[in-house]
Order: C-alpha cells, then structure tokens, then sequence
C-alpha cells in the first residue's frame, strides 16, 4: 500500500520523479518540473494528468504545431506517434503512465 500527497512532492530537479507503480511494463510516475521538457515521441501511448498546477502542452499533428493549456485536473493522451512538449507555468505535479522506460 502507499499514499502520495501530489501536492507536497518536489523534486530535486526539472522532470525528477517518483516512482509510484510498474504494473505489467506500465508505469505511474509522479513528476514535479518548473521547467519545459522537450520536444519528443514516447516510444507508446502516454496519459499525462496535471494534478497541480497549470501546463501549456504544445503538440504537433500532421506537421501542425497546436497548444492547449491544462490546469489541475486535465488529462492530455498522447497516441502513438504524437510529438509533444510540456510547458509549466510555474512549478507543477503530473502524474504520468506510460510504458516503462519510454521516453
């Protein structure tokens, strides 16, 4: 059994992350950032669910650059194939699942 208080984690760097489930090769990580991650493809499908804070997620379909903004309680799936980049603005917690060792 564990218990995570989301709102009290934070990480000793942008993107660190605690490790909270790996059931059958998928993973939930908790993460905390302040900072942008990067422009990248998960080796899956992901689901990125903001728990605190607000994150601008910019995305691209068919070479088409698009942004929506996520706030606390939004889930943004990424498909197989969907570039993507998140962009807090400030300090925020996401919960994210995925394939164990994506990217």
């Amino acid at each position: 059994m564990k218990i995570v208080r989301a709102k009290e984690y934070r990480a000793e760097r942008a993107w660190g992350a605690l490790d909270i489930a790996c059931m059958n090769g998928i993973t939930t990580r908790l993460h905390w950032t302040d900072q942008p991650y990067r422009w990248h493809v998960n080796d899956g499908q992901e689901v990125f669910a903001v728990l605190d804070g607000v994150v601008e997620m910019h995305y691209r379909v068919g070479g088409v650059e698009s942004m929506v903004v996520l706030e606390t309680g939004d889930v943004f799936f990424a498909d197989v194939g969907c570039e993507h980049v998140a962009h807090p603005r400030g300090a925020a917690r996401i919960l994210v699942v995925e394939h164990a060792g994506s990217v």
